[in-house]
């Protein structure tokens, strides 16, 4: 699938040399097809490390992509220059009249605050609801799926005992919906988090349809609305190394950490470790944006009424 990205992006020389077609504005505007419109809010605070791992997630498909990254106002980032943001990032006022077929929203950094202490709270507050009007398809990340589950539906998270963090073994759960489409019975999948939503509260909710889980993670997938709101509670997007980067970042801090699981090859932190979750990874993306945006979204996003 080519992805039109701007020209300048700093990672598009990375997804070139990785054989990932990137279109450039140029060679769009001269494509007579309706790409689809994928919004980006990205709350990683290395966000060039987030941009890589889902234009990656996303260039699976033959459907022309459009991606825009949005930055929340409210929050002033200290990982990304402000030359990058400004060039790259749009913010919530500056789009806030637009519609998108799809929408991205990461995880955060941020899950041992309360959800209101958090400094950007009350505008993504505003984007969530915003979602509901402009937006066919929202894929929630990790903090931001706990997010969307406290604001939608009052699900609270808690604090775990330890950290989860490493590759954990899911089981899907409902075969018959497209999202779960081409996996296997049971698959690998990134965690890298000290808070969880119970899956018994995530069960007990009515409104919730829950595709895939761990026993020893908990929640990896689960849906509403059809589709227009889909919860991914681990990191289908992780690359091969990023595991390995936070562990060894939490060690030189000395932070308690322990080593990712059945994540180096005989726990050996000095291997390189096995990229073992991306076919399933790019499955996820593929169905999203087949299934839940392309076949959902109306050809005309200003014209048709969500």
């Amino acid at each position: 699938m080519p992805i039109k990205i701007q020209s300048d992006l700093p990672v598009r020389g990375i997804l070139e040399r990785e054989n990932i077609f990137v279109m450039d504005e140029f060679r769009a505007v001269h494509q007579d097809i309706r790409p689809i419109e994928i919004l980006i809010l990205n709350l990683m605070p290395l966000k060039e490390d987030t941009e890589l791992q889902l234009l990656r997630s996303l260039s699976n498909t033959p459907l022309q992509v459009d991606v825009t990254f949005m930055a929340v106002e409210s929050h002033e980032a200290k990982n990304t220059s402000k030359s990058h943001l400004n060039k790259f990032y749009q913010s919530f006022s500056e789009i806030r009249d637009q519609r998108y077929d799809g929408m991205i929203i990461t995880g955060a950094p941020v899950e041992l605050l309360e959800f209101e202490d958090v400094d950007y709270w009350d505008e993504l507050v505003s984007i969530l609801e915003w979602t509901e009007h402009h937006v066919t398809s929202t894929l929630f990340l990790c903090w931001a799926a706990q997010a969307a589950l406290y604001h939608f539906y009052g699900l609270k998270k808690k604090k775990l005992d330890h950290k989860m963090f490493g590759l954990f073994w899911h089981k899907v759960m409902n075969r018959k919906i497209p999202l779960v489409r081409g996996f296997d019975d049971e698959f690998l999948a990134p965690h890298s988090r000290h808070t969880e939503v119970p899956i018994e509260d995530i069960h007990a909710c009515r409104e919730l349809i829950v595709l895939a889980e761990s026993d020893e993670a908990g929640l990896f997938l689960a849906m509403a609305e059809d589709g227009r709101k889909i919860f991914v509670m681990g990191h289908p997007e992780y690359d091969r190394v990023t595991l390995d980067n936070e562990y060894h970042r939490d060690l030189d801090k000395n932070l308690p950490i322990q080593m990712p699981l059945n994540y180096y090859k005989g726990d050996d932190p000095a291997v390189k470790p096995l990229l073992m979750w991306r076919a399933h990874a790019n499955n996820l993306y593929t169905n999203w944006l087949n299934y839940y945006v392309y076949q959902s979204t109306p050809y005309d996003l200003y014209g048709t009424p969500f």
